[in-house]
């Protein structure tokens, strides 16, 4: 797996990164230092735990895993999708 290719967000991506409060930024830092891990489809994860202090939601977490969902293609990571998990 090289993780120098380009990083593509599809919309599907971009809408769901807002909605559970993931950036562009902490996405690629996922795909390029987390935890890669099988999934379904061919497709990848990957599992970055940031620090977080901050109120999401109304309460208070430590730390935030974000987990984009990736389809590695020839000349790209695609982002299918990305959940995000407080804790």
């Amino acid at each position: 797996m090289s993780f120098s290719k380009p990083i593509v967000l599809s919309r599907h991506a971009q809408e769901k990164m807002i909605d559970r409060g993931a950036s562009k930024e902490e996405v690629e830092l996922a795909i390029r230092t987390g935890n890669p891990e099988p999934a379904r489809k061919g497709r990848v994860i990957f599992r970055k735990n940031f620090s977080f202090n901050k109120k999401w939601r109304g309460k208070h977490y430590a730390v935030k895993q974000v987990v984009p969902f990736v389809s590695e293609e020839e000349d790209k990571f695609a982002v299918v999708t990305v959940f995000v998990y407080y804790f």
